[in-house]
């Protein structure tokens, strides 16, 4: 049953059955500041219409050649939204590092990942959905109300709206794109210390030239998606080879 108070924006789809949260004080939300970088407002709209938490979601990932989608979700303590917010991509790496430290420091926060084999099995789209359903699974309080990027919302039991370009327009996903970048980062720089030969602490599994011509020489590593065209052709293009050399034996 929806709670009471205001009626959910359009474009929300509602799971009956879920309790909600007590909302924050008044002055915990109307009486925060003018923040720099996205502000709480859509966040604060759903708090007073009886939605908490509130979180926000977004992966990053889905189009690399190797490596996990990683899914993030966030609940954002009014009191205390982390300044200069913004879509991941749009900030510096020393911004994201630092906004990721206050945002685990001050919200609350779960990661997800989706790894290779998964994408390879069920395809990106339902790997990715997985990934964010259970990013927001993992939260210490279930939400009463999810705001993810895009336009297509991962199964979840609470109300749903996706927003596109939500990570450049919601505070609260934006949060969710920046953990979740820098967290896909920094498992890829592990990955390239594994596997030196490809330079995935580079692009970052995204395919580069020198991706490409690391792939060419050397063929895929159990970090790549199999299922992926540039990859599977290679592999193709590798047993082709090998082939020939049997047939020349």
């Amino acid at each position: 049953m929806a709670p009471r108070g205001k009626a959910p924006p359009a474009q929300t789809q509602l799971v009956p059955g879920r309790r909600r949260g007590r909302p924050p004080k008044a002055s915990d939300v109307a009486g925060m500041p003018a923040w720099r970088g996205l502000d709480f407002s859509r966040e604060r709209a759903l708090y007073t219409g009886g939605f908490a938490p509130v979180a926000g979601a977004d992966e990053v990932g889905r189009g690399p050649l190797a490596g996990p989608v990683v899914a993030a979700a966030v609940v954002l303590d009014p009191a205390r939204v982390p300044q200069g917010l913004d879509d991941s991509k749009k900030l510096t790496r020393a911004r994201r590092e630092a906004l990721y430290a206050e945002i685990c420091a001050t919200a609350e926060v779960a990661v997800a990942l989706a790894p290779p084999v998964r994408i390879d099995r069920d395809n990106i789209r339902q790997a990715t959905l997985w990934a964010l359903a259970n990013a927001v699974r993992g939260l210490p309080r279930c939400p009463a109300f999810l705001l993810v990027d895009g336009n297509d919302p991962p199964q979840v039991a609470c109300a749903v709206e996706a927003v596109v370009g939500g990570d450049g327009l919601i505070a609260s996903i934006a949060a969710a794109s920046i953990v979740a970048k820098v967290v896909r980062d920094r498992l890829m720089a592990g990955v390239g210390a594994a596997f030196p030969a490809y330079g995935f602490e580079r692009h970052m599994g995204y395919g580069t030239p020198e991706h490409g011509a690391a792939l060419r020489a050397h063929g895929p590593c159990l970090h790549h998606r199999r299922s992926f065209a540039p990859v599977r052709e290679q592999q193709l293009a590798l047993f082709s080879a090998a082939g020939e050399l049997e047939e020349a034996d």
